[in-house]
């Protein structure tokens, strides 16, 4: 049971500062901001499940195929490690959207695209895809079947987690920018992005670790 809430953890905690879905709460509400309430509920609950399947197949299918062209996991966590770090430093230090700026036309009347730009890159953008394909080449290799059912089972559990915290996020977004106010909102960024920058460097590390132990 500790691994899988420690992989559950691990999966929550490092996708969560690079999607800032309380972060991008605003935007979301500014990007809807002339459409009828339901019609912003749906639309919530749509680009969850599309940032969960995004999520996913970056997990479990994207460092395959950088194996495929050549790419050592090691070096995939190193780079991963990498942008996770620049990505919260760039937020610890501003208090921009890491995720990729958001731009679309919101003509009234006119059907949302669910995927762009609401779920990427306002939502899932580059940052979280490499965090995704970092952690999905951290599985271990000499692992029995069941507890490799646990975690795996553990990591689907921490990606349906975020995506459950998007649509809550944004669901919520007029009530949250209500209550967190500016300067609530700013606190949350800083403290996810220190976060962040410490599990970069942890990702990096154990990168750097594997390859020291590999023949030359």
């Amino acid at each position: 049971m500790n691994s899988f809430w420690n992989t559950l953890f691990l999966c929550y905690a490092t996708l969560f500062p690079i999607i800032n879905p309380i972060g991008s709460a605003p935007l979301f509400l500014g990007l809807t901001r002339s459409r009828g309430g339901q019609e912003r509920h749906v639309l919530a609950r749509r680009v969850a499940i599309n940032s969960f399947f995004l999520l996913l197949g970056s997990l479990v299918v994207g460092s395959h195929v950088l194996e495929f062209f050549g790419i050592s996991l090691p070096v995939v966590r190193i780079g991963g490690g990498l942008v996770v770090t620049a990505f919260g430093w760039q937020l610890l230090n501003s208090g921009a959207s890491v995720d990729g700026d958001a731009t679309a036309a919101n003509d009234v009347g006119k059907p949302l695209d669910t995927f762009y730009p609401f779920t990427m890159p306002l939502t899932v953008g580059p940052g979280s895809i490499s965090a995704a394909i970092a952690l999905g080449s951290q599985r271990p290799s000499l692992v029995d079947w069941p507890q490799l059912m646990v975690l795996g089972a553990a990591a689907i559990t921490g990606i349906f987690a975020i995506a459950a915290t998007i649509y809550l996020c944004y669901r919520y977004a007029g009530a949250i920018v209500g209550k967190l106010g500016v300067s609530g909102t700013n606190v949350v960024v800083r403290l996810s992005a220190f976060i962040l920058v410490c599990i970069g460097i942890q990702i990096i590390w154990n990168g750097v670790s594997e390859l020291l132990k590999l023949p030359h």
